[in-house]
């Protein structure tokens, strides 16, 4: 993918949007198989331009959520708007604003891939704007995902890697205004992996779309993500970035330095005092300063936890009120 282009600050590149305008808003989200009850209440909202991972263990309802939101399964109750509408309801013309992309696709391996995503950008030209001109033209698309070498190859002579860029292509080849992502780098080797991060942030800085991921990689959540939501037992148990729900963990940081030589380690659940602390004491004899937080993983670990032992909806509120 290239990385010629490098992500812009975020406040500069919402100019042409308010950051404030929310495109996804969840109340009270609910859905029942039978007598099983997998979400039980999900509230949540997304704005312009923002970048939300969703996480939680298998069986939390994740899928359930993205494909309720994404108009492909219809909910019991509460009130969901996606890009101003209801998805159960969604059009021709609010289908083409967003971009969807699966763990994986079963598309004919006779394609070729410069065809194929020629083809699906098609089914979005009859809904471009001034404003978003759409689609992407197709060659620049294949330039921007590593593609180009590989644009008249058939899908099946493909590596895993390279299947897997095509299925990025294939999301954002409309210009979505709002786009899903499910465990997009599976399969990505490491450097395929940080230009699809790049990209990412592309799409949220320059293009002011809205990117809702789930993935079960902490450390790709935390690289991307605005804002993390944790969702356990059928409810959001945790929301904030990843510094804040850090912060929320009970456990303290670990402080080290070196000073006349020597190394030193400290815990403290204090460390910006601790910091300003040393420096007073030892002034320009502090080096090799660092401060190691509680990780996201810590996080996600707890509030699973707590899910687990029954206390899920105490925690949500804990993690709440700890926010504001």
């Amino acid at each position: 993918m290239s990385t010629d282009v490098q992500p812009t600050s975020r406040a500069r590149a919402q100019a042409s949007g308010s950051p404030q305008e929310a495109v996804l808003r969840v109340r009270d989200l609910r859905m029942s198989y039978g007598a099983t009850e997998v979400l039980r209440g999900v509230d949540l909202t997304a704005r312009r331009g923002e970048v939300i991972a969703l996480l939680g263990p298998n069986g939390a309802g994740k899928t359930t959520t993205i494909e309720i939101l994404e108009g492909f399964r219809r909910r019991s109750s509460g009130e969901v708007e996606v890009l101003g509408h209801d998805p159960e309801r969604g059009d021709e013309a609010w289908r083409s604003r967003i971009g969807v992309v699966l763990q994986s696709w079963r598309d004919h391996g006779a394609w070729r891939v410069h065809e194929l995503i020629q083809h699906f950008g098609r089914f979005h030209a009859p809904f471009s704007a001034p404003w978003r001109v759409r689609p992407h033209d197709t060659d620049a698309l294949l330039e921007t995902v590593g593609l180009t070498e590989h644009a008249h190859k058939r899908l099946r002579a493909l590596s895993g890697g390279q299947r897997r860029r095509v299925d990025v292509a294939l999301g954002i080849v409309g210009r979505p205004e709002l786009l899903f992502l499910d465990e997009p780098t599976a399969g990505f080797d490491p450097v395929a992996r940080r230009e699809f991060h790049d990209l990412v942030h592309r799409l949220a800085d320059e293009d002011d779309t809205t990117i809702l991921l789930t993935t079960h990689d902490l450390d790709e959540a935390e690289k991307l993500a605005d804002r993390i939501l944790i969702l356990a037992g059928g409810v959001i148990v945790a929301d904030g970035s990843a510094d804040q729900l850090s912060s929320l963990v009970a456990r303290e940081s670990e402080v080290t330095w070196s000073a006349g030589g020597r190394r030193h380690v400290h815990s403290t659940s204090a460390p910006a005092r601790h910091v300003a602390e040393l420096y007073a004491e030892h002034g320009e004899d502090v080096t090799d300063l660092r401060v190691t937080r509680p990780s996201l993983e810590d996080v996600y670990m707890a509030m699973v936890r707590r899910y687990e032992s029954g206390d899920a909806e105490s925690a949500a509120a804990e993690f709440v009120r700890g926010i504001r």
